[in-house]
């Protein structure tokens, strides 16, 4: 009779095994927060990282892919000027959050505070078997952030969540409430140092009640070393909108998962994401969305910017549940492919069980068009210039959308210099 063996732990997992038992005991919580933390190490360790077998991280080979865990030692990062001028810091540097003042109308405390008085220990259950960022950052997280905006409220104050790293390991969470008719934009910057090799995993919970508007900008620029683990989870109340928005511009290894809930009749989604790959860096953008009742509408769109030999994943899924009639979700994924070594991977999904509704997704590669790239040169603007023109074109279409000046002037200089680095 033929046995089937799970084979042997990888260095990655074994040294994931092994940071745990080497800072458990610096770990906050209680007896029951820390019985959790145990639950989910086990089943890592049972489990093993998740391999392409397992559908959802079909295309981002985690056993292969991560291979080299840093140790605990903690480095010397530094905050950095906000993006936009006059923005709220909340920092979180190697982990640790501050003690910082909270703008009127908005209620906050440390993670670990949480994490110390038991209050979080519910939020330690894993979305699943096949959640390993979950199970990985449950097991080590250590510190963060969580606050409420109060109902009616409106946050003039741009507030960026700016997380810094410098090697080592980083594991942190982020809970976000709005109250009704609460507004709010706020940036989740990730930074690391380049040449100190680090990883980082986070989880981010939002809750937007009836007629929240909140616009949530998700920036990770980690440095070429770095392996960043992340997940966002999301739900929208009735006449509740999200403007979410992803932009990738850095990282060895990344995967970025964002699971949304359309709860409310009336609620809306906005999705843009912007992924700069090079080098041969892999990164990985996942989405799941739910349309749970009528009414209720959504847009997705991403682009991406492939160069050298990275590779890139766009997995959307959108299901749509039988009650939920009326339902609009439009998704659309378009790569800009620059280079012949460079590969991106597209998994656009409809699962629909109503009958009454509008639903449709694509996915396109294209190169540059050269009959553009021929008008620019034309009237005296060199190869490289009008490379970077269109090229520009392609994803400050996504970021003129967003109402700030000062924020879409930001984050399209921030583009600009990515182009200008790696062009």
């Amino acid at each position: 009779m033929n046995m089937q063996t799970k084979p042997p732990h990888t260095a990655a997992e074994k040294a994931i095994l092994d940071s745990f038992t080497e800072i458990m005991g610096q770990l906050p919580g209680d007896a029951p927060v820390t019985a959790a933390r145990d639950k989910l190490l086990s089943a890592i360790s049972a489990d093993g990282l998740p391999t392409r077998r397992i559908e959802s991280w079909h295309y981002t080979d985690l056993r292969n892919l991560l291979r080299d865990i840093p140790s605990q030692a903690s480095g010397a990062a530094q905050r950095v000027e906000p993006l936009v001028r006059g923005s709220l810091l909340l920092p979180v540097v190697q982990g640790q959050s501050a003690d910082i003042r909270a703008p009127e109308g908005m209620e906050l405390t440390s993670y670990m505070e949480l994490l110390a008085s038991g209050e979080a220990v519910k939020n330690l259950v894993p979305r699943g078997s096949d959640d390993l960022i979950g199970q990985l950052n449950g097991a080590f997280v250590m510190d963060g952030y969580s606050f409420s905006v109060a109902a009616d409220q409106a946050i003039e104050e741009i507030i960026e969540i700016q997380s810094t790293q410098s090697g080592g390991q980083v594991h942190s969470r982020f809970a976000a409430s709005f109250g009704a008719k609460a507004t709010a934009t706020i940036i989740d910057r990730h930074l690391g140092d380049v040449g100190q090799a680090g990883l980082s995993s986070s989880i981010t919970t939002l809750d937007l009640a009836d007629g929240a508007d909140v616009t949530w900008i998700i920036l990770q620029g980690c440095g070429d070393d770095d392996q960043r683990l992340a997940q966002l989870n999301a739900r929208l109340g009735a006449d509740a909108k999200l403007k979410l928005y992803v932009i990738n511009a850095g990282g060895k290894l990344v995967r970025q998962e964002l699971h949304v809930e359309a709860a409310g009749e009336g609620s809306h989604l906005d999705l843009r994401c912007v992924n700069l790959l090079a080098g041969d860096s892999h990164t990985d953008v996942t989405l799941t969305l739910g349309h749970n009742v009528p009414n209720t509408t959504s847009s997705e769109i991403v682009r991406n910017v492939v160069l050298n030999r990275a590779r890139g994943v766009f997995q959307g899924q959108i299901r749509v549940a039988q009650v939920a009639q009326k339902t609009d979700a439009q998704m659309a994924c378009n790569t800009l492919l620059l280079s012949d070594d460079g590969e991106f991977s597209a998994k656009p999904e409809l699962e629909i069980f109503a009958d009454d509704v509008i639903c449709a997704h694509g996915a396109t590669v294209i190169d540059i068009d050269h009959n553009h790239l021929f008008y620019l040169m034309a009237r005296g603007i060199s190869e490289k210039s009008a490379r970077g023109l269109l090229v520009n074109g392609f994803v400050d279409e996504l970021i003129d959308e967003l109402e700030n000046e000062d924020l879409v002037e930001a984050l399209e200089t921030l583009i600009e210099q990515w182009l200008a680095d790696h062009g």
